[in-house]
């Protein structure tokens, strides 16, 4: 599947679509673009984590972690389950799974 090209030839409802679509992946990328954010993302690809987990995998305060969640939360990101006191996250969905491929395929060969 290739990539949209904008052209003269598109109407526009199309560009309507192409501009929706670009801020919903801007919106992604910011999400992603904090390297606490990122490496958050890379412990839940293994599974679901505690905050209190994240924060040691992390060498990070219970503030900054929840911060960061927060934002990851506030993107569709991960998903938060209670237990008790405990508050474990995993991700929402696939989207953060393939980009971080996509990274390690880009950065980290």
């Amino acid at each position: 599947m290739g990539l949209p090209q904008a052209d003269h030839a598109y109407q526009p409802d199309d560009l309507a679509s192409m501009l929706e679509n670009a801020t919903r992946a801007s919106s992604f990328l910011k999400a992603i673009s904090h390297e606490g954010r990122l490496m958050i993302l890379c412990h839940l690809v293994s599974g679901e984590k505690s905050v209190t987990e994240l924060e040691e995998l992390l060498s990070a305060r219970q503030a900054a972690v929840s911060q960061q969640l927060s934002r990851l939360r506030l993107e569709g990101l991960v998903l938060p389950r209670r237990d008790g006191k405990a508050i474990y996250y995993r991700l929402a969905d696939d989207r953060p799974r393939r980009m971080l491929e996509t990274i390690h395929e880009l950065f980290c060969k």
